[in-house]
Order: C-alpha cells, then structure tokens, then sequence
C-alpha cells in the first residue's frame, strides 16, 4: 500500500456541546423503570476523590427519595471517564445495605430478575456504551430513601506540567434522537446540597489548583508543598456539568521515571504502573502548512453552525498568502467546496467566506467519507494539516473501525485528537489516533479550553520522537501495555503497565529517532519482592489490558470471540464491570444462594487498608527510581503561553489554535468558564 511521504497534522474534535442546548442530558439521576410515576427525587450528592501520585479514587454516594405510592424499579445511569474502572457499587435499602461481585453478564441478568420476581432487594450494573454505566435498582421504596454508592479508579498523566482531573456528569450530544427523548424527562436538580472534597497529594511540589467554573464557591486549602484539599457546598445544584480539578506542578521539575508496584508476597506475579516523564530538548518547528478544514454539517451541528463558519471565516481570513486551504463539509455525504487548494489570496478568501456563510445543517454524521476526502489531493512537497469538527458519532457510511484503521494507515499522517463531551466514540478515535502515531484527548465542556490549545500547541508544533519503544530487562515481565509508544510528543507522559514475575534489579532502556539520529537513553531500578501499597494498580492494569484487546480488535488483529473471552476471563479475576461482566449487588443470603464467591468483597477489604495506611502518612510516597542515573537530563517541558516568542514554542497561535479558541468562545461564555491563566 503507498503511503505519502510528508506529515499530516490532524485535528479529530469530538465536540458535545450540549451543555448550551436544549439537548443537554445530566448523569447521576435515578429514573423510574417504563413508568409514568412522579420522578424520583435527588436528596444529596456527595463526590469524594483521592488524587495520590499516578492514579485518582472517586467515590460518589447519592440519596434518592421516592415521592410515590408504590415500589418502584428504577435506572442509574452514570458516566465514568476514559480508562476508569468501576470497583465497587454499595446499595442502602430502608436500614439494609447490600455489596456488588462481579459475575458473568447473562448470569448476572439471570439472578437479578430472579431475585426482582421474588421481590427481594437486587441491583445490577451494567456497561452501556463506550464508557457509560447503567445500575437497575429494585425496589425502590414507596416514601422512603435509597441511597447509592460507587467507587471507581482512574489513571492521571501529567500534561506539559499541568495535572487534570475529571468527574463526568453532562451526557448527550450526539445523533442519536431515541436516547435524546428517552433522557430528557428526568429530573437531575439536587433538591438538597451538591458536594465535592477533593484531596490532592503529590509527591512533587504542586504551585496552584484550579476548578473552572466553581472558582466562587471552592474553597481551597493547601496543606503542603504537594497537598491540597478542595471543598465545594452548592445548594440545588443540577447534575449537568463535569467537574474538572486543573494542577500545576512547580516549575523546573526533571524529567523521571516513577514505578508504583503491588506484589502481595514472594509468590505469584507482581503488577506495575511506570510513569516516563521524558525530559528532552525537543526544538519548535517553523515551517508553514497547508491546511484542510473538515466541517461536520449534520443535523446535530444546528445550533453550533454560526459559530463553526465565523470562526472558520475569520482563520482563512488572516492567512498570508503563501499558505493554501481547503474546505470539506460533510453530513450523510462529503462535499469539497472548495473545488480543492486555494491559494489564501484576498479573492480566493472573500469567495470562499461567502460560501461558508450559506452552509446549512441537515442529515447525519459520515465521518469516514468526510476522512477519506480530506486525505486526497496531498502535495508531497508541503506539509499539511487537517482540521475535523464533529460533535457526534459516526452513525452514517462506514462504521467499521477496521476501515478507519486501514484509511489511515494508509498515509504517513499524524492524528490528533480533541473529543469534548462524555458521548463520543473514544474507542474509535484510540483507533485512529493510534494508527497514526498522533494522539487523542478528551475534552470536556467544562474545561479551560485555552489550556487544551496550549497543550495541543505544545505537541503539534515540536518536534517529536519517533519509533520509539521500551524495553526492560533483568527482571522477567509480561503482558506490558505501551511498550511501543511510536511517536513521543513534547510534555507527554509516557505509561507502561504490566506484571513481573519476582523481584529483583532492572533495566530500563528506551531507544527513539530524533531528526533521524538513533537515541538511546537507559537507567536502573529495582522490582520489589513485596510491596503492599497500592493494590489498585491490579485493577487498573486489567483495565488497560482490556483497552488493548478491544484496540486489537477494532484493528482487525484479533478476532472478536477471542477478545470476549479474554475481557472476560480479566473482568471476573480483577472484578471489572466490563461488556462480558456485569456487577450483581444483593444480600449477603442471595449470593449465597446463587453460589457466588465473595471475591470483590476480599478485594476492596486489600484496597482500603491500603487506602487508610496512605491517608495516614505525612506525605505521599515518591516512586521515582532514577534520581542516581536519570533516563533523560533536562527539565520536563512545561506549556509555552500563546504571548512569548522565541525559544520553547511561543508567539502567534496556529491557524488550527484560533479555529478552535473561535470555535469554543461562545460556549465558554455561556457556561461562565474564565480562560486559565498564563504561567
């Protein structure tokens, strides 16, 4: 297959803007099962959340209250972020509270409608979607509360000095009509207060925190150099904006490699998360680009068309003149209006401005032909970016990730991906990206989104390392995920998981190309034989490991019936609620009863001692394991603000940096987000 020998930047945007339209859907709500009956009231929503070194626990508890006569069986429908794994689901009936196992999704079904028929207590949680979870509750108790409880991990990167968090609640905004009409009735207002604490404790020193959009009502209380903790007290409150937490690391940090361990004994295989933090003096690139705009003009993008052309019109507007674009639209179809390169002269612009100002809205989303045409017509002799907008998922022309996989692998291009919004088509997007060597990012409509341009800045317009891959040696491992990152972009940090199979000294060595030289960089470190601190990483290596199956089959590498059996065989052991696993939630006499082992139950009894152990100590632990004989030398990039030239990436933002600062203005405005500030 012939590939193109120049690079391609790519945007993929997956924008849900709901939040400003009247589709806007809200998590966390717990709504009657085909019932016409009063809606089930919010009593309280509390979040708890830990952030400790590599890795986040959520813990949401919310009271319900049924205003009607008679039992009910209910839907809790929850979003989780990308790669987080649902651990624990604790359900309070009246004085009783029953604990969640997980079980083979159809026998999961299977006692749980059994025990509904025999009106006993039950719950069931189920993954519906990319990343969404639905929890069916029976019965729900005529005049009196229920109340709620879920637990959940979730992996952070730092990002070019910036760490994120985020508690998804806003769903919808995309295509699909059915789950529209079916979500809007519910009722998400917290009648009582909507709370949050969040406890921040890293091991490098933490300059400043913020939380767009609560910056009034937050109270923030720093504790240590990397101590935080975050309190928020809203009265009334509706569940249908994500709660983002921004922190900023102090400056002039190294570049590092942390390993965080668990091995329960001296028998039996340990796991491991490495964070690489690479310090490197990756240069800015200074040449220019052709540029392609792909514009989603489906149905769905009605209420964003406005700001979508103005923006679009105002970047090809200040384009100097040795620069080329082309526009493509699509919806059921992809149309080059355009009729291919421009020349960014005064007449071409004003021409095409026109054009975009007719465009209309109808139809629904073929994303892959709106793909596939913006990869024609390359000139090999100019580098090129490409610029897609959507707001949905593909649900029009090819769907099949294979495809999209095989279309760009069909080009030397990178893809970089922005999907904002909790209803996007991540995997696909992993798919893409991936193939590609570019990367992808959730977005939220919560965001700072200046901050997400400047960190898509850092990467797009650097340098990068390419063909990279780790290896380690001296100490036997297996099943290691991101062992071949490909492509290293600036500020990226770099997460391997896997098993070892006993403790003992170690090599890491990673070897990459840097403008066509060889690098090769190593260091030393020490797999231990027990170390008992952080049981979670099991968890969160079987979910990785899950996300490796499932992009191995969207590639078309691995069968699916193989996949399944995988995912599911890792989902019992690990007790992950995966599209194989369901979580089953009764009585301690109905698990009995059905001959279910209390496995998660042995589970979560390791995590929270471990958990205790760690809210005890005065600071968190530092993992870093080359201080003696660093991987890398110098400082871990940090992001360039958009008014500094020179060295390190600064002056004007790109073309593709003010489409999207144009694209986003008018929903930041509305949701009341200050721009973040410039380091």
């Amino acid at each position: 297959m012939k590939k193109t020998t120049h690079v391609i930047h790519t945007i993929l945007i997956a924008l849900g803007l709901s939040a400003v339209t009247s589709e806007s859907q809200a998590a966390g709500t717990l709504t009657p099962k085909g019932s016409p009956h009063a809606p089930i009231a919010i009593r309280d929503h509390h979040v708890q959340v830990t952030i400790n070194n590599g890795f986040a626990r959520t813990e949401v508890t919310q009271t319900f209250f049924n205003p009607n006569d008679v039992d009910l069986e209910a839907v809790y429908r929850f979003p989780l972020p990308t790669s987080a794994s649902l651990s624990e689901v604790t359900l309070t009936i009246g004085e009783r509270e029953i604990e969640g196992e997980v079980v083979e999704r159809d026998q999961a079904k299977t006692i749980y409608e059994s025990e509904k028929q025999a009106g006993n207590d039950a719950g069931l949680a189920t993954k519906d979607g990319y990343q969404s979870f639905e929890f069916r509750v029976h019965p729900v108790r005529a005049q009196d509360e229920t109340r709620i409880r879920i637990v959940y991990y979730q992996p952070l990167k730092i990002d070019t000095g910036i760490g994120r968090y985020l508690y998804p609640l806003e769903e919808g905004g995309t295509d699909d009509a059915a789950a529209a009409s079916f979500w809007n009735p519910v009722h998400d207002k917290v009648e009582g207060n909507f709370s949050a604490e969040v406890i921040l404790k890293s091991a490098w020193p933490v300059e400043d925190v913020r939380l767009p959009g609560y910056e009034a009502e937050a109270v923030t209380e720093k504790l240590g150099d990397g101590d935080f903790k975050i309190t928020l007290d809203r009265p009334g409150q509706a569940l249908s904006r994500d709660l983002v937490v921004y922190y900023r690391l102090a400056q002039e940090l190294p570049g590092r490699v942390e390993v965080i361990p668990y091995r329960s004994g001296e028998k039996g295989e340990g796991t491991f998360m490495m964070v690489v933090t690479p310090g490197l003096d990756l240069q800015p690139l200074n040449q220019g680009a052709d540029y392609v705009y792909v514009l989603d003009t489906s149905g769905s993008m009605a209420s964003k068309l406005h700001t979508l052309t103005d923006g679009v019109s105002r970047v090809i507007g200040n384009m100097p003149p040795q620069d080329r674009f082309r526009i493509i639209t699509f919806s059921n179809h992809a149309k080059d209006i355009t009729n291919g390169w421009q020349t960014a002269t005064p007449e071409n612009v004003n021409r095409t401005i026109e054009t975009v100002k007719n465009i209309k809205t109808q139809g629904s989303t073929n994303l892959y032909e709106g793909l596939e045409m913006a990869m024609k017509k390359l000139d090999d002799d100019r580098a090129t970016s490409i610029v897609l907008v959507t707001d949905g998922v593909t649900n029009t022309g090819i769907v099949d990730p294979v495809k999209f996989h095989e279309l760009t692998r069909s080009h030397d291009l990178r893809i970089f991906g922005f999907l904002l919004g909790n209803s996007a088509n991540w995997p696909l997007m992993r798919t893409v990206c991936d193939s590609s060597g570019g990367f992808y990012s959730g977005v939220s409509n919560a965001d700072d989104i200046l901050g997400q341009i400047l960190q898509a800045k850092s990467k797009i317009l650097f340098e990068c390392l390419h063909d990279a891959e780790f290896e380690i040696k001296g100490v036997r491992t297996m099943n290691v995920t991101g062992q071949i990152p490909g492509k290293v972009y600036r500020g990226e940090q770099l997460v391997l998981s896997g098993q070892y199979e006993k403790g003992g000294e170690a090599e890491l060595v990673f070897k990459a190309r840097l403008t066509g030289e060889d690098k090769t960089y190593r260091t030393s470190f020490t797999f231990p034989e027990v170390d008992t601190d952080n049981p979670e990483i099991e968890r969160l290596w079987a979910l990785d490991q899950i996300e490796q199956f499932e992009l191995q089959t969207n590639r078309g590498e691995m069968p699916a019936g193989e996949s399944e059996n995988a995912i599911r065989d890792l989902g019992l052991k690990y007790q992950l609620v995966t599209d194989e696993t369901s979580m089953l939630v009764l009585s301690d006499e109905a698990f009995e009863r059905h001959g279910v082992a209390r496995n998660n139950r042995q589970r979560v009894a390791i995590e929270r001692k471990a958990q205790s152990t760690r809210a005890a100590a005065p600071k968190p632990t530092n993992y870093r394991v080359d201080s003696k004989k660093p991987l890398t030398t110098s400082k871990a990039p940090r992001i360039s603000p958009p008014s500094s030239s020179g060295g390190g990436g600064g002056g004007a933002l790109p073309p593709f940096a003010v489409i999207l600062m144009l694209l986003f203005s008018g929903l930041a405005a509305k949701l009341g987000i200050r721009k973040q500030q410039e380091n």
